[in-house]
């Protein structure tokens, strides 16, 4: 079979892995969320974690004002996670060239999808080969901060709708089950039906990407 360099196709192979970790689910999945590999890094080394406000910091500053939300800190926990998956991917995954996350702690899976697409490459969109990073993927995926699932759907809504109006007739909308955004895209993922490989689709993913919001590329 010919790989394909597919959002939709990855989406699907990351749905797949994290089915098999049973705590996991789309509410918990969608970081995620598209195409050159041009940033990769070309060793084992990882970037160190972005600077952000830690939930410790004193409450008051010498102007009065209040500290910062205990949501930065969570992020930074979230990138942290994101930086020991990435390291394993990096060591036991094989994937000597496997992108540091973005500095919101969510995966580059435009990076990840090229990678993905090399002959005998797919498990970069599933935690290594036999899952051999599922347990950092798992943590990563839990330590996400909640996110808006009605803002969810209504960008990857926004992104379907894009794609049909720049030729990909077949693009399905996302839906909603059980409060969690559920994505579009092909009408039959197990038997792909929209040809990610022709120029018109190409040229929908380009024109229609800045529509998904950071963390939803790759889910549809």
């Amino acid at each position: 079979m010919k790989p394909t360099t597919t959002s939709r196709a990855t989406a699907r192979l990351r749905l797949t892995a994290l089915a098999a970790l049973p705590v996991l689910a789309f509410s918990a999945a969608c970081g995620g969320g598209d195409d050159s590999a041009g940033g990769a890094q070309k060793n084992d080394e990882i970037a160190s974690v972005p600077d952000s406000p830690s939930a410790s910091r004193s409450a008051t500053s010498d102007g009065g004002g209040s500290a910062p939300s205990t949501a930065p800190a969570g992020k930074s926990a979230f990138y942290d996670a994101q930086l020991k998956y990435v390291q394993c991917m990096r060591t036991k995954g094989g994937y000597k060239d496997y992108p540091d996350p973005k500095l919101s702690g969510h995966l580059d899976w435009s990076k990840i999808e090229e990678i993905s697409s090399r002959p005998g490459q797919n498990e970069a969109a599933k935690g290594g080969k036999n899952g051999v990073c599922g347990p950092e993927l798992q943590q990563a995926m839990l330590a996400e901060p909640k996110r808006d699932q009605q803002k969810d759907y209504e960008s990857m809504l926004a992104h379907a709708k894009c794609m049909r109006d720049n030729g990909v007739s077949r693009f399905t909308n996302p839906t909603m089950s059980g409060g969690n955004a559920q994505p579009g895209g092909d009408p039959n993922p197990a038997s792909p039906t929209i040809d990610h490989e022709s120029p018109t689709y190409k040229q929908a993913r380009e024109a229609c990407k800045t529509k998904l919001l950071d963390g939803l590329d790759g889910m549809q």
